[in-house]
């Protein structure tokens, strides 16, 4: 069965209230990855002003339940408006699930990163659905997935 957790998106300050809700919920960061840490690109290469913003971060809080955020891209923070910065993430068993998951939610809606094998190892894929909402749908290949310190 997958499992929901929140996604908050910041403008620029995400380590900040990250450190802040861990200094709530306690815990460690299984993972903190910046901008930086993407593998170079001539088609989309990193700004300098991004490079230290945060690409991903996840806080377990209880059980199965794991608070996840990232900054924008100062190429998407012009669209970045409060309020709109949460999004539903479905952690799923098996990359058939992700695929049913992410092709029955995202119909009728619009899709903003196909789903498909990243470069940190994971089947992941964004869109908003037909009625507004926010979705990350991501599955975690043991095979795959890269260990991080």
């Amino acid at each position: 069965m997958a499992t929901v957790n929140v996604y908050l998106t910041f403008n620029g300050n995400c380590r900040e209230a990250f450190e802040f809700y861990r200094s709530v919920f306690g815990g460690e960061f299984p993972y903190i990855g910046t901008f930086g840490d993407m593998p170079p690109s001539e088609d989309a290469p990193v700004p300098d002003e991004d490079r230290d913003k945060i690409l991903h971060v996840t806080l377990p809080i209880s059980g199965e339940t794991v608070l996840m955020g990232s900054d924008t891209g100062s190429a998407s923070s012009s669209g970045f408006v409060q309020g709109n910065n949460v999004s539903v993430s479905i952690n799923t068993e098996s990359r058939e699930e992700a695929d049913r998951m992410f092709y029955g939610l995202s119909e009728g809606g619009k899709v903003t990163m196909p789903i498909t094998d990243t470069f940190w190892g994971a089947y992941f894929g964004m869109f908003t659905d037909q009625f507004g909402i926010h979705w990350m749908v991501n599955y975690d290949d043991p095979a795959t997935m890269q260990q991080h310190p």
